[in-house]
């Protein structure tokens, strides 16, 4: 059963979304902001209750007669999965309708992670939740995934993701795999569009509808929201937008498909190695030094423990790296004019610095400003975004 047949017609879906969408509600509001008659309103309340898709949850304060009852979504109606894969580590979180997560596990994705050995151990991590919760399997509602792309997200299949540590993730049908062995739906999307929805449902109350997701870390990924709408594009470009040219004779690309001097030959996990590398090799001095004797040895998480560790090298080339940040994310402004950017990723989450810095450019840049006031947030859900949001995929398609 795909979640879109659990609730009966046009109309109960979108109720139901007003509830969802509002947290706790009266039916003299939902009255206001749905357009339908009292009768037709209290005869879909009753059917959702009676479904135990909603739930009476106390009285509201009173408006000048008898306090009005309160509805809200019932989170146990069913359960969701949600799993992030990356490059770097993978996530499956266990989440309720209200998307509380309730069990998260974690994958190292090294050079053994094939996709079947992840999936194996995913099916296992998933059986282990369920009888750890008391979750009958036919409580799921399905599980969402949010993969690196390029893919296709109809036919359920990863493409040809560049950077997996190990073989084998070319031409995935990681859907059809997932349903076989779990027995319920599975639904994919690259890892922007799962982050921005994930963002976007875990604010309850009046949303954003114009709203611009950047994931920055081994590459630069995008998603936008318009009108309440994820914005598809006719292919999946998700990392498309780290080849947005800043120096048309700048670094030369880590990949042969790539632009010289685009966005992410400047702003990038990688790129800020390589800044790093040719510093040190230069004869700058910096407490890296003492972590190794080879430069060529160093990573990223070397170089954000050098950055904690207040090193002045380390923190010239990351607000050197923010700038050419708030280059491009003032471009993007110019075009889309989102209401707010929420912004995710290694280069982002705990570094004040890189924001700080980056933002200050991006609003310098921005064509009228202070006029056009964008509003700018660090990601709330972190490292989970793209499980939860693949997770709240899943959720969404009950009213779709």
């Amino acid at each position: 059963m795909v979640p879109n047949d659990y609730i009966n017609g046009r109309k109960a879906k979108e109720v139901y979304e007003l509830i969802r969408r509002h947290g706790e509600i009266s039916k003299l509001d939902l009255k206001k902001f749905s357009g339908l008659t009292v009768s037709t309103l209290t005869r879909l309340l009753d059917e959702l209750t009676e479904q135990d898709l909603i739930l009476e949850v106390g009285l509201g304060e009173s408006r000048g007669g008898r306090r009005p009852i309160l509805y809200r979504t019932n989170p146990k109606f069913s359960y969701v999965f949600g799993l992030d894969i990356s490059r770097t580590n993978s996530k499956l979180v266990l989440c309720d309708l209200h998307l509380t997560k309730l069990d998260t596990h974690v994958w190292k994705m090294d050079d053994t992670m094939t996709p079947n050995k992840l999936i194996q151990e995913m099916v296992e991590k998933i059986k282990e939740m369920l009888i750890k919760h008391g979750i009958d399997v036919n409580s799921v509602l399905g599980m969402g995934i949010g993969a690196v792309g390029p893919l296709d997200r109809k036919s359920g299949k990863i493409l040809n993701p560049k950077n997996f540590p190990s073989p084998g993730w070319e031409e995935v049908d990681i859907c059809s795999i997932a349903e076989e062995k779990l027995g319920f739906y599975v639904t994919l999307d690259n890892g922007a569009n799962a982050a921005i929805l994930g963002e976007y449902w875990s604010e309850v109350g009046e949303q954003v509808e114009h709203l611009l997701y950047l994931h920055v870390g081994v590459g630069i990924r995008s998603s936008m929201i318009v009108g309440g709408q994820l914005v598809y594009g006719a292919v999946d470009m998700e990392g498309s937008v780290g080849q947005m040219i800043i120096q048309c004779d700048g670094p030369t690309p880590r990949h042969t498909t790539g632009n010289y001097g685009s966005w992410e030959s400047f702003v990038s996990t990688y790129a800020l190695e390589q800044m790093v590398k040719t510093a040190l090799k230069m004869g700058r001095t910096s407490v890296l030094n003492q972590y190794t004797d080879c430069v060529e040895l160093i990573k990223y998480p070397l170089i954000d423990q050098a950055l904690r560790e207040d090193d002045h090298l380390v923190k010239e080339i990351f607000n050197q790296v923010a700038c050419y940040f708030g280059i491009g994310l003032a471009n993007l402004l110019n075009i889309s004019h989102p209401q707010k950017v929420i912004l995710g990723g290694p280069l982002i989450s705990g570094n004040n610095l890189f924001y700080e810095q980056a933002i200050e450019v991006a609003l310098k840049k921005t064509y009228y400003a202070p006029t056009y006031k964008v509003e700018f947030e660090i990601s709330r859900l972190g490292d989970d975004a793209v499980a939860i949001g693949a997770a709240a995929k899943v959720v969404k398609q009950l009213t779709d």
